[in-house]
């Protein structure tokens, strides 16, 4: 998990789910979805140092982004948690097909290194950061994730800023929207949270990694933006597939 969120800016919550629901045993869907929640966002704070320390965040559109995203993620949970946990992972599964998919076009704008949120760029970026936002929250808390796989195309649809600073900005979203995600569950009382102690504890050394090699594979053409979407559809096919089988 943290190897996804560091490499990727996500992936974390739909790579833990099904592993807890079908390698660990949790019998719940929805207590392995708050359970991942909290793992997920406590990883992804320590992937946020980690980026900052390294220069791949956009702070002024990492937080609007994020603000804005916090509503949508408080609507988006609770009503996840009134749909039946298996429909509920594959219909994100399907999602994560579809994402992934629209990943793999070629990019209409070329990446923006220099793009920043400031009093001459707001009224043409907040008009899209903040809806962009606030759609990507509702759909990170309707299916119980951070959202990094959603929020890493959001912010470059909004402000065309390249793939590892979205990478990186992502993570502000993903903490933001995890730990809106897991404090609605954990309010239901579907934490485990022994299991989400060993997750922080794997995914931090996990993180790392995936930050080292998120860097390497920036550095040729579409690599990582291939790895991206290649992952995304991978685990998309894997969780509708398990989830139709029973």
């Amino acid at each position: 998990m943290g190897l996804a969120i560091g490499l990727i800016g996500g992936g974390g919550s739909i790579l833990a789910v099904p592993l807890l629901v079908y390698v660990v045993g949790v019998s719940s869907p929805h207590v392995a979805v708050a359970t991942a929640a909290i793992a997920v966002a406590l990883n992804a704070a320590t992937g946020v140092a980690n980026h900052a320390r390294i220069g791949n965040i956009k702070w002024p559109c990492a937080l609007v982004f994020a603000a804005a995203g916090v509503g949508g993620a408080l609507l988006g949970a609770e009503a996840g948690k009134a749909i039946e946990g298996s429909r509920l992972l594959a219909a994100f599964g399907v999602l994560m097909i579809v994402v992934g998919a629209l990943l793999l076009k070629p990019r209409r704008t070329p990446p923006q290194p220099d793009v920043r949120l400031s009093r001459d760029t707001a009224s043409r970026l907040l008009p899209r950061l903040i809806p962009i936002g606030f759609g990507v929250g509702l759909l990170a808390g309707f299916f119980g994730i951070g959202g990094g796989f959603l929020i890493v195309p959001g912010l470059i649809g909004a402000t065309a800023m390249p793939l590892i600073d979205a990478i990186g900005s992502s993570l502000v979203s993903v903490t933001a929207f995890g730990s809106t995600t897991a404090a609605s569950y954990a309010l239901s009382g579907l934490v485990d949270w022994r299991i989400a102690a060993l997750f922080v504890l794997g995914g931090t050394a996990g993180g790392a990694v995936g930050i080292a090699l998120a860097q390497r594979l920036a550095r040729h053409k579409r690599a990582l933006s291939l790895t991206f979407s290649a992952v995304v559809v991978s685990v998309g096919c894997y969780v509708v597939t398990r989830s139709l089988l029973g």
